[in-house]
């Protein structure tokens, strides 16, 4: 049996020691932020797919023969790339954010600071959590659009990359809102005054070129421009604006938003306090 005056000279037992990365602690977090979603499938993947779905009726089915083909490309095909990437972009942000709001709300937030995981190692859980629920309503929307659009693939390498991108970059950015938010009600308005506007005026439903000026410049000052036209260049191979801007604000965008991920986790703002 164990001495109990030698485990009392000892101390306090003391949090395990990882040397480098806790890889158990980042998995167990991811899978636990991908089965939170899972669960509610209908909410969380299905509902996203439908809502697409009824935009491509309104803006293809409705308007068959009304819109004329855009630089060659028939108005279906062009809608449809960037409706997959606003889901894309919508679910990844929500599943970080409505994780962490949830858990500063129901006061389960000591799940995962009682563990030991670094500042990074958080970061890096919720937001491959939040890609992971993006990428696989993205997927499963292009599957369901492919009955009004016939999609190809004209560039898979950029098809890959700012589906990627995307989702970690709305992840990141759904960690801080909800680090952010002290109510649901904050969350909602971040949603609805800044990520729904600039995806909605990113060119998703038409040519940025066609806007007058001054909007038409400052549509190429708006990152979602540039994730979903490098994305719907990956489909039909023309791109409105230059992809080598696009991969570069983007990773440099994502890089940002991860260091101010790792500062605001590190600091424990609105989340340990």
């Amino acid at each position: 049996m164990t001495d109990l005056a030698s485990l009392k000279d000892q101390g306090p037992p003391q949090p395990r020691v990882y040397a480098g990365m806790n890889w158990i602690g980042v998995r167990t977090l991811y899978l636990r932020e991908v089965r939170r979603f899972w669960k509610v499938g209908a909410q969380t993947v299905a509902a996203p797919v439908v809502t697409t779905l009824l935009y491509m009726m309104v803006f293809v089915v409705a308007l068959q023969g009304a819109r004329p083909p855009l630089h060659g490309t028939p108005f279906a095909a062009f809608v449809a790339p960037g409706l997959i990437m606003m889901a894309i972009l919508n679910n990844a942000f929500a599943n970080a954010s409505s994780s962490l709001i949830q858990a500063k709300i129901m006061g389960t937030a000591t799940d995962f600071l009682t563990p030991p995981l670094s500042p990074l190692e958080l970061a890096i859980g919720f937001s491959l959590g939040a890609a992971t629920r993006g990428l696989v309503v993205g997927l499963v929307t292009a599957v369901c659009v492919l009955p009004f659009a016939r999609l190809g693939v004209a560039n898979g390498a950029a098809l890959v990359y700012f589906a990627v991108i995307a989702s970690l970059l709305m992840g990141l950015i759904g960690v801080v809102a909800g680090l952010w938010s002290e109510k649901f009600d904050h969350l909602a308005a971040v949603q609805n005054f800044v990520v729904m506007p600039m995806t909605f005026l990113s060119g998703a439903f038409y040519l940025v070129e066609n806007l007058p000026e001054p909007f038409a410049t400052i549509s190429h000052f708006n990152p979602m421009f540039y994730l979903i036209d490098g994305f719907r260049y990956g489909f039909i191979g023309q791109a409105e604006g230059s992809l080598a801007v696009g991969v570069a604000l983007s990773l440099g965008l994502t890089v940002v938003m991860a260091g101010v991920c790792w500062i605001l986790f590190r600091t424990g703002w609105r989340l340990k306090s």
